[in-house]
């Protein structure tokens, strides 16, 4: 075995994605902040947060420690994404990464210490990044718009109550569509996902809009498992589950959601992925 073979270094990135207004249109949509490389390789290119995996590090801990240095960012939804480990990816040694995704709400991503090496960038309008990371931002915003159809994953968000017409403008921020008002109220009503409050907004010019809350989810039971992105308390507002990357490690497919409101998405140009880059 030639001493190559050990030379292998494994770090930790982390997509961040906020919901934010055009500074010029208004219109919401998702912002994820990036931090400016301040060494080679790449110097002077945008990267996602990250870092060199600590020998006694677990990979969440890694995760948070990375975020919390780059940007001053804790957010509470903090899940593992994939893992990238193209021999090519990054120059010199080889750099296995774990990618994980935040979801933050507006409170929270105004928090985020940015400065002249730490910016907020339009997910659909992101610079050419370090490494691979163009290609880790398209993995994270297609996981994610799959996932707004099955799984109520929209909660990270929106407060604890909210109206049906915000959570209506965060499905139109992550989509990238504008949905129908009365067709989205009328499936997310008829799918159990959320219950009506006895409040109402306050401060509004016209009628106060009732506040809703996520359901509880059902008790888990070994007959409702069916997968490890499985979610079936919530809505299914997708036509059905789109085709993702094939790789080994890929769970399961979910469950084929009922209703459209997710656009039609495929993956041109992408190949099988490993589950990410942050080097």
């Amino acid at each position: 075995m030639c001493p190559d073979d050990h030379a292998v270094t494994l770090a930790v990135s982390t997509v961040i994605c906020a919901l934010r207004p055009d500074p010029e249109t208004g219109v919401a949509g998702v912002w994820i902040p990036l931090v400016r490389r301040i060494r080679e390789p790449y110097l002077g290119l945008w990267a996602l947060p990250g870092g060199p995996l600590r020998k006694s590090e677990p990979l969440e801990t890694s995760a948070s420690r990375t975020l919390a240095e780059t940007t001053g960012l804790t957010p509470q939804y903090l899940e593992q994404l994939y893992a990238f480990g193209d021999p090519d990816r990054s120059p010199g040694p080889r750099v296995v990464s774990i990618v994980y995704w935040a979801l933050v709400k507006n409170d929270e991503a105004e928090r985020a210490a940015e400065s002249e090496n730490v910016r907020w960038f339009a997910a659909d309008r992101l610079p050419e990044l370090a490494f691979d990371h163009n290609e880790i931002v398209e993995y994270a915003l297609w996981r994610l718009r799959n996932k707004m159809g099955y799984s109520r994953i929209a909660h990270a968000f929106v407060g604890e109550t909210f109206t049906i017409a915000q959570l209506r403008e965060v499905y139109e921020a992550v989509l990238g569509k504008a949905l129908d008002p009365a067709n989205f109220r009328r499936q997310l009503e008829s799918s159990g996902t959320i219950v009506a409050t006895e409040h109402r907004l306050t401060g509004t010019r016209h009628r106060p809009p009732r506040l809703y809350r996520y359901a509880p989810p059902p008790t888990f039971s070994p007959s409702t498992a069916s997968g490890a992105d499985d979610d079936s308390s919530a809505a299914k507002l997708s036509p059905r589950a789109q085709p993702r990357p094939a790789s080994p490690s890929s769970p399961s497919s979910p469950p084929s959601p009922a209703l459209a409101l997710s656009p039609t998405e495929t993956r041109p140009g992408v190949p099988p992925l490993e589950p990410g880059d942050a080097s």
